[in-house]
C-alpha cells in the first residue's frame, strides 16, 4: 500500500513514515517522528519531537503529540513519546512527552481509545485496551494498567497509579491509587463496589467475581485492615491470583505517600 500524503501537508524530511502511512491535510510532522505502516493523521495533526507511532493507529484532527512536557523544572533535554499499534486518538487530544526525572519517555500502549480533548501529561505510562474518554486529564506520571476504564472529565493527580480492569466514574477527581477490579466514583474518589460490567464483559466467571465482591466488602466496607482480610479470604479458599493481585496493590498503596504509592519515588522538582 503506497504512502499517501496530502499537497499542504508538511513534512520534515527527516522524518520516517513507513509503507502506507495516510498524511491528510494541514498535519505537520516534525523531524523526530517515527510512523509506522498504515497509520492514518486525518487532517490537522501536529507531531513535535521524537515521537514513535506504530502501526494502524488513526488519529483525528487537532490531535497534537510530542508537544514540551508542562513542567516549570523542565529546561530541555532529549525526552520523546512512544506510542504502540491500534489506537485511536480523537479530535483534540495531546500527548506531552517525558521529563528527565523518570525515563524521559510517555508510553501509550496498544488498542487504545483516547477520546475528544483527553490529556496525557508528561512521563504517563499507558497500557492496552485502555478508554481514556472525552475531558479526561492525567497529571505527570501517571500510570494506568491494562483494562482500564476512566469516563469523561475525570482529573487524575500526578503520580497515581490505575489498576487493571478498573473503572473511574464521570467528573470523579482522583488524588489517591486505584484499585484493580474496582469502581471508584466521587471528589475525592472512592471505591465503591466491584467493576462488575466489566468484569462479566471480559469473561471473569462468577465465583471470581463474588471473590473479589468479597474482598472490597472487607477492604472498604468492614474495613478489618490488610492483613487480616488476607487471613479471612485465604481461609476461605478466596485467595485467588485477581485477589491477591488487588490485596497487594493496596500494600503497595499503603507503603506510599498520600496514597499513591508511585510518589515516594518522584523527584522533587
Amino acid at each position: 500500500m503506497p504512502t499517501k500524503i496530502a499537497a499542504t501537508a508538511w513534512i520534515d524530511p527527516r522524518a520516517e513514515l513507513d509503507e502506507g502511512v495516510e498524511v491528510g491535510p494541514l498535519c505537520v510532522v516534525g523531524a523526530g517522528a517515527r510512523i509506522g505502516a498504515g497509520t492514518k493523521l486525518l487532517s490537522s495533526v501536529t507531531l513535535l519531537g521524537s515521537v514513535s507511532i506504530g502501526r494502524d493507529n488513526v488519529i483525528y484532527p487537532q490531535a497534537v503529540i510530542g508537544g514540551e512536557p508542562q513542567d516549570i523544572s523542565y529546561t530541555g533535554g532529549e525526552t520523546r513519546v512512544e506510542i504502540g499499534d491500534r489506537n485511536t486518538i480523537r479530535e483534540s487530544v495531546t500527548i506531552n512527552r517525558g521529563t528527565t526525572k523518570e525515563e524521559g519517555v510517555t508510553r501509550i500502549g496498544s488498542d487504545n481509545f483516547l477520546m475528544a480533548a483527553s490529556h496525557v501529561a508528561h512521563d504517563c505510562t499507558l497500557g492496552d485496551n485502555i478508554v481514556v474518554a472525552n475531558a479526561t486529564l492525567l497529571g505527570g506520571h501517571v500510570h494506568v494498567h491494562d483494562h482500564a476504564a476512566l469516563s469523561g472529565g475525570v482529573v487524575v493527580h500526578h503520580c497515581t497509579t490505575i489498576g487493571r480492569y478498573a473503572f473511574v466514574g464521570g467528573l470523579s477527581r482522583v488524588l489517591h491509587d486505584v484499585a484493580p477490579y474496582m469502581l471508584y466514583e466521587g471528589s475525592p474518589a472512592k471505591a465503591r463496589c466491584i467493576n462488575i460490567v466489566a468484569l462479566r464483559r471480559k469473561g471473569f466467571d462468577a465465583t471470581e467475581i463474588d471473590n473479589l465482591a468479597e474482598a472490597h466488602r472487607l477492604m472498604y466496607r468492614s474495613k478489618i485492615g490488610l492483613q487480616a482480610a488476607g487471613e479471612v479470604l485465604a481461609t476461605a479458599g478466596r485467595d485467588t491470583p485477581a485477589v491477591r493481585e488487588m490485596l497487594d496493590f493496596i500494600g503497595q498503596q499503603s507503603s506510599g505517600r498520600h496514597g499513591r504509592s508511585r510518589d515516594v519515588a518522584r523527584v522533587a522538582a
